[in-house]
């Protein structure tokens, strides 16, 4: 099966607006105020971001590529935050709570299956920013895609971490940290990570490459689109009714509720929103030049 151009495959695109559409909704329930259990909503969040992966990626990858490329973020991120619980290597030493749901062992397994969506339009957004994303995946493209990716999917965990760690408690982190109460060693463990699991995916690209027999290749804007969503939903968290003024991390050093929300919104719209701005004009540009 090849990768055919958005116009011929009406269907798969009806199927991402309706993904995105539950993405949102997921995102605002949220903030909003209702009795839906947390967990159910975390669980729409995260299965709409896999199913995302999922569909876009068997456009631009085929289904044997995007299965090795969430095979590589169940595996690799499993493996990666299992080690830090138990070893403290390589984010930190922290535990989950029951509100990220089943466990695999100690990592829940809607963590486990949230690297895929995220990983994977991170992935999508660096190959628009690296440029000519229709390239092959070969020679300093190897390294500099994952390089790329890995910092747009930090900037996402940059933005969420504070609030899910130290506010909502959805995992917490024994020592605290400087960054609104997630260590340092948090981010530099998820940019090794990702990159990590993007390096081994470059690698597979290189040893099976997808070959294109139709002409435009799908679009990537759907994955830019997403990411900005994902960017907003950060942003609605400041109108989120705060249960207190003042939180507190495991070292019993108080956080102001309201500087973790706005933080989190300014690294949103200015770091994610600038990603998301910088692949959107690659893609107009790359779109302008296909008609000329």
């Amino acid at each position: 099966m090849c990768a055919r151009s958005d116009s011929k495959m009406p269907g798969i695109t009806i199927v991402l607006v309706l993904i995105l559409a539950c993405y949102l909704l997921a995102r605002v329930l949220e903030v909003a105020p209702t009795s839906i259990p947390r967990t159910a909503i975390v669980a729409l969040d995260v299965l709409s971001a896999m199913s995302f992966a999922l569909v876009d990626g068997a456009r631009h990858y085929r289904l044997r590529g995007i299965l090795i490329f969430a095979g590589l973020c169940f595996l690799v991120g499993n493996i990666a935050e299992n080690l830090s619980i138990a070893t403290g290597f390589p984010f930190g030493r922290y535990y989950f709570v029951e509100l990220m749901g089943p466990k695999l062992f100690q990592v829940p397994v809607l963590l486990g299956l949230a690297y895929i969506g995220m990983s994977y339009v991170s992935w999508s957004l660096a190959r628009l920013i690296v440029g000519k994303p229709e390239a092959p995946v070969v020679g300093w493209r190897i390294v500099a895609l994952p390089a790329v990716a890995s910092c747009v999917m930090v900037a996402w965990d940059l933005a969420q971490d504070p609030v899910w760690a130290t506010v909502l408690h959805g995992w917490v982190w024994r020592d605290g940290g400087a960054w609104f109460g997630v260590p340092v060693s948090n981010y530099l463990g998820w940019y090794g990570t990702v990159f990590t699991i993007y390096l081994f995916f470059a690698l597979s690209l290189r040893r099976w490459p997808i070959t294109e027999t139709a002409m435009p290749q799908p679009s990537l804007r759907p994955a830019v689109v997403f990411y900005a969503l994902c960017a907003v939903g950060n942003v609605l968290q400041i109108v989120a009714p705060a249960a207190q003024t003042v939180v507190q991390d495991p070292t019993g050093k108080q956080w102001s509720y309201a500087e973790i929300v706005n933080v989190s919104a300014l690294v949103s719209i200015f770091i994610m929103g600038g990603f998301a701005v910088l692949a959107l004009a690659r893609q107009v540009g790359q779109e302008e030049s296909a008609t000329d």
